[in-house]
């Protein structure tokens, strides 16, 4: 299954170092992932389980369950006799499969991995219960949890928002999520303000389904409300992000704040297709028309932003007319990054039943999707070449524009989470090449 842009995916593989009375983590997927496998780094730590492997796994396609399966095993052989507990939104839809690999310790489901009590090394080790995982359609509630950074991280993730109540035809993740529920402004603010007294430059609001915040909270606010009370209550913010949206839901709120310089200019837009009937048959709820219209206005309202999008190439039904709308779509709505993603039937969905396109077409409408989106990020490098721009450090050389453009820097500044000035001189056709002062 193709990823929906809602669940905001990296797609990568975010094994990272671990302080030696941590864990290991390895999380696989999305922004949202990688904010809890922090929560539940502090968790484990502060109770003291510090040799055990913790693999938060993704389940948005056949791929990321199989890179968990992967991960697992490569897990047992580089931490061996180490403790491996598996969680994440695959470990939630079928825990089962997970439970039947000799290497895995427990199963531990999305909601229970957010619980200090949860990971006690003496309840989570001891006894034979295997599974530990919960009907996630009975959370009604997520609550923030405070952590001081992302381990060093030039930016920081806050979690608003958990859970979706649509149900798209392609996509498993609401029964890994569970149903839409959100944070209470008051708590992000106090996260937000909590990230920026421990010096964190950026912070990005995350969640499964971001423009769906507030639905459930006392007078229903909206996303935009809570961006402006972010802005407005924690005065030393340098930027604020917006992870991946529904393109239907923005509210007014959100428009209105697009005025403002801390609110970064790239917005990233769950589109998932260019052709109004494929729109339909994927039970989404916008048509493309939609679509044209808000990158329009997001240009207006704010000059100098990106767009991005996720689009799937070979649905159901998909004919080349249909994809041929896709690949016209990118270059109306003016995109500069395209994630793009082959897609392939998980089990339990809709989409899974309709007629299936050959695998050999759909992996070639996906390679020329892809290509459309090489050229239109090398348009979109070109806007850049001569000026002079702040590119937040990232590590070394690596670097991004606020509009989530990357740099490669002629030199490590020495500077990882701070703004550096850069003369950008041109391109590689993957990054920018910006020049610093020596």
């Amino acid at each position: 299954m193709p990823v929906p842009a809602r669940c905001a995916l990296d797609d990568i593989d975010m094994t990272k170092p671990d302080p030696p009375s941590s864990p290991t983590l390895i999380t696989l997927g999305c922004r949202l992932n990688s904010y809890e496998s922090e929560v539940m780094r502090g968790h484990a730590a502060g109770a003291g389980l510090s040799d055990a492997v913790i693999v938060n796994t993704c389940a948005v396609t056949g791929e990321a369950v199989r890179s968990a399966r992967q991960a697992i095993r490569r897990a047992a052989k580089d931490h061996p006799g180490a403790p491996i507990l598996v969680t994440g939104c695959a470990a939630q839809i079928d825990p089962g499969m997970f439970a039947e690999m000799p290497e895995v310790t427990r199963v531990i489901g999305n909601h229970e991995k957010m619980k200090a009590e949860t990971w006690k090394p003496a309840d989570l080790l001891g006894g034979y219960e295997k599974v530990r995982v919960n009907d996630i359609m009975s959370v009604k509630e997520t609550a923030a949890h405070l952590i001081d950074g992302m381990d060093g991280r030039a930016r920081a993730y806050v979690q608003v928002q958990n859970g979706c109540d649509h149900r798209c035809t392609f996509c498993i993740i609401p029964y890994g999520r569970g149903n839409s529920r959100s944070v209470p402004a008051g708590e992000v603010v106090e996260q937000v303000r909590r990230l920026v007294e421990t010096g964190h430059y950026e912070v990005v609001l995350t969640g499964v389904d971001l423009t769906s915040w507030g639905a459930d909270l006392p007078g229903t606010p909206q996303l935009g409300n809570l961006v402006q009370r972010i802005l407005k209550l924690v005065p030393d913010l340098k930027q604020l992000r917006i992870s991946s949206i529904d393109a239907i839901e923005i509210d007014d709120a959100l428009f209105e704040a697009m005025g403002e310089p801390r609110l970064a200019p790239f917005m990233h837009l769950s589109l998932q297709h260019g052709d109004n009937l494929i729109l339909k048959r994927m039970k989404r709820r916008h048509s493309r028309d939609d679509a044209i219209a808000l990158a329009e206005k997001l240009r207006t309202l704010r000059p100098d932003i990106a767009l991005g999008a996720d689009i799937i190439a070979g649905f159901p039904t998909e004919t080349e007319v249909h994809f041929e709308n896709s690949v016209r779509l990118v270059d109306e709505c003016g995109l500069a990054f395209l994630h793009v993603f082959p897609y392939s039937p998980r089990p339990g969905t809709p989409a899974a039943r309709m007629p299936q396109l050959d695998k050999a077409l759909i992996k070639e409408r996906a390679a020329r999707l892809r290509e459309t989106g090489e050229n239109a990020l090398k348009t979109h490098f070109s806007r850049h070449i001569g000026g002079i721009r702040d590119a937040l450090v990232e590590r070394g050389t690596s670097a991004r524009l606020p509009d989530f453009t990357p740099v490669k820097l002629s030199r490590d500044p020495g500077q990882a989470g701070r703004p550096v000035r850069a003369h950008i001189t041109g391109h590689d056709g993957r990054q920018l090449i910006g020049e610093i002062d020596a």
